[in-house]
């Protein structure tokens, strides 16, 4: 609920004196007609609930997925906005059968596990289980050969008592440096209690990796951690995956800008999901919030002066596949130096305020924000400034240009753990939360569509190098064999 009172008026004052917004960025009359039509007619909570129970997972080069593709073309298209395809097509990937063992040499027991994306088509390998802690390259330098021929054992994030400051890599970081040390294989243990089993992908480039990797649930890894302090533990992985080529299609909904139509806002968010559960949270609420932000703009005949385009990503969990698709057919056609700004929206829920890579936007993104919060005081107007990497936003960073999206929300009714698992279904959404993630980021299109100057350029290879280098990218960049400068 809204509730204005002396102290928030004084608040909204202070921040229109502190964050004055530019003469030209008179957008609250706009902002209130967004803010308007979302809560009261928003279609995003209806229309994931409903591809959820008619497509299920939306797993990239699956019949599922192009059932999503074709499900969200028609449904733009319902809408009266112009809509293509961008078909691609890549390798993709798909698990088909597991056998896990872990015990003593010559009484293996069965393990519930995952296969993780891009293990190899086929797979058989004994071996003595060894503890490698976190996986990261600290735990490998004391003792280079102690896991060569072995399988790694290591812990998806930061183990409890790991020395202050340690930052932890994404699991196909981890995988990557378990192969450089000659390990046979990777068993990889979640961090989610009560046998939760995480999917993604363990390879940093999006190709085949050459051992298998497998993920195990957090009281079954712990245990086997404690057993091997007493004796030896071996493990016995087993399995067949699918690997080919797979076509798949971006789905691009744009409205052309009517002042700068040569300038362009992407706004995306990936469409496809893994195949364990329906992918309402991942990435089911930030990609039908997208499609609901374009709804907006249609139905209320907005006229951005910049081109838009809504942008629902396909293989992303695979590796980014559909966002580089889009890149290198831009960078193809000359027509990438025209996008000028790209939002990202990967699980994002009821955001707060907004994040963007480029600090220099803080005073025009927190101007904006108060108009916000003047219509609801519920947008706390944070702002963060930063960047990260394994999500689409990725490679139209890599080219710097400026990325963003929201910050400071939650995601819905405690869905984190659920996260790429088998519990990640429409029961975790919050409707007022999806709606909440509509109407201010389709303010913020709005925003940096129509103000006269983006006050940011995108960034010169140069730039990008030390900005990565800032932002400590470099290393985790280097793994995934995407580091393009020479030292």
């Amino acid at each position: 609920m809204k509730l204005i009172t002396p102290v928030s008026i004084a608040l909204l004052a202070a921040l229109s004196q502190v964050y004055p917004a530019q003469a030209q960025d008179n957008f609250a009359s706009d902002f209130g007609k967004i803010n308007s039509e979302v809560q009261s007619s928003s279609a995003a909570y209806g229309n994931l609930k409903n591809a959820t129970e008619t497509i299920g997972h939306r797993l990239t080069g699956s019949e599922n997925g192009s059932k999503a593709e074709t499900y969200v073309y028609n449904l733009l298209k319902s809408y009266g906005l112009s809509v293509r395809y961008q078909p691609f097509e890549v390798e993709g990937w798909s698990r088909i059968s597991i056998d896990v063992k872990i015990g003593l040499q010559n009484s293996l027991q069965p393990v519930n596990a995952v296969t993780l994306a891009h293990s190899p088509v086929k797979a058989d390998v004994k071996g003595e289980l060894v503890d490698m802690g976190n996986g990261l390259e600290a735990d490998y330098t004391a003792d280079p050969a102690r896991v060569k021929g072995k399988i790694a054992l290591i812990y998806l994030g930061v183990l409890p008592g790991s020395p202050a400051g340690t930052r932890s890599l994404h699991r196909s970081e981890k995988t990557a440096i378990a192969t450089k040390y000659g390990a046979i294989g990777v068993v990889i243990i979640n961090t989610v209690p009560n046998d939760v089993l995480l999917t993604g992908t363990a390879s940093v480039t999006g190709k085949l990796i050459p051992i298998p990797a497998v993920c195990i649930g957090l009281e079954n890894g712990m245990r086997i951690k404690e057993q091997l302090k007493a004796e030896k533990q071996f493990a016995s992985l087993q399995m067949t995956n699918f690997s080919g080529m797979i076509k798949a299609r971006n789905v691009i909904a744009t409205i052309k800008g009517s002042e700068l139509p040569d300038e362009k806002i992407v706004v995306g968010g990936h469409l496809d999901s893994w195949d364990l559960a329906t992918g309402a949270i991942d990435n089911g609420i930030g990609s039908f919030a997208v499609i609901d932000m374009a709804r907006t703009f249609k139905k209320l005949n907005l006229k951005p002066k910049r081109t838009v385009e809504f942008v629902l990503f396909m293989g992303e969990e695979q590796g980014l596949l559909g966002s580089k698709a889009y890149v290198e057919d831009a960078e193809k056609s000359h027509s990438l130096s025209k996008v000028r700004f790209m939002l990202n929206y990967d699980m994002t829920n009821d955001p707060k305020g907004f994040s963007t890579s480029r600090k220099e936007m803080e005073p025009l993104f927190k101007s904006w924000g108060a108009d916000i919060v003047k219509l609801d005081t519920g947008f706390k107007n944070v702002f963060s400034a930063g960047a990260g990497l394994h999500s689409d936003h990725q490679p139209f960073m890599l080219q710097g240009i400026p990325t963003g999206g929201g910050t400071g929300g939650r995601l819905p009714n405690n869905s984190g753990p659920y996260y790429h698992s088998n519990g990640d279904s429409f029961k975790l959404v919050d409707e007022q939360g999806l709606k909440n993630t509509v109407r201010y980021s389709a303010m913020l299109t709005y925003a940096l569509a129509n103000t006269s100057t983006i006050p940011v350029k995108p960034q010169t290879d140069e730039e990008v190098k030390l900005f990565l280098q800032q932002n400590n990218l470099e290393t985790p960049l280097k793994i995934a064999g995407e580091w393009r400068w020479k030292d």
